[in-house]
């Protein structure tokens, strides 16, 4: 492929995002590309901070309104870093050659850190400088199934229960109908490598 893509992967908790970025950055790599995943939260130091915070090991307020004002700002700032900075930036790899793909990006702020009208619009304009992506795939499942997903793991995050994942679900549903960029909307209950194949067959038809 000529051009190298930024490419994002969305979807609530459990969804299978971090399988299919998996997968995708082993395919690049098998057709002769560079490939490597970026996730949101980033590993840089506002990154850490954050998913210290989201496994309730850093504690900001049992306010639930400034809570989610206060991630917003922190994903925000640690966006800029993921995106801008200069020795593992998204942008630079992209420079260097790399297909990028990103499991979570400020579609994960609108439907994670507002619950009104006023927080979404508060997040939307700590978010609105930052870029889309070349491609949006947003990997759909339903609450009963994220939540059984969830019990198997040893640690849950903060915002993993079932009143917060609905909320989530119909913020991103009330995105991506508004979403006029690049995008791709996938059974997130199929098959993984049934849904690898609809990835793949739909980037060799937008870029090659």
């Amino acid at each position: 492929m000529k051009k190298k893509l930024f490419i994002v992967l969305e979807g609530i908790d459990s969804c299978g995002k971090s399988t299919q970025a998996e997968l995708l950055k082993n395919y690049f790599i098998n057709q002769g590309e560079r490939a490597v995943i970026s996730p949101e939260p980033s590993n840089g130091v506002i990154g850490n901070l954050i998913r210290s915070t989201l496994k309730k090991r850093v504690f900001f307020t049992h306010n639930r309104q400034k809570f989610d004002e206060q991630m917003a700002y922190l994903f925000a700032a640690d966006r800029h870093d993921h995106l801008y900075n200069d020795i593992d930036g998204v942008f630079k790899l992209i420079d260097n050659g790399f297909q990028v793909i990103v499991p979570r990006y400020y579609f994960s702020s609108l439907a994670y850190n507002s619950s009104t009208p006023e927080q979404f619009a508060f997040v939307s304009k700590l978010n609105e400088k930052f870029p889309n992506p070349d491609l949006l795939i947003y990997l759909d499942i339903p609450i009963k199934i994220s939540l059984d997903r969830l019990q198997e793991r040893s640690l849950k995050e903060i915002y993993e229960n079932e009143v917060k994942l609905t909320q989530v679900r119909e913020k991103y549903q009330q995105i991506l109908a508004k979403y006029s960029d690049l995008s791709l909307i996938i059974d997130g209950t199929k098959d993984k490598q049934i849904i690898h194949r609809q990835i793949i067959d739909f980037i060799r038809a937008k870029f090659n």
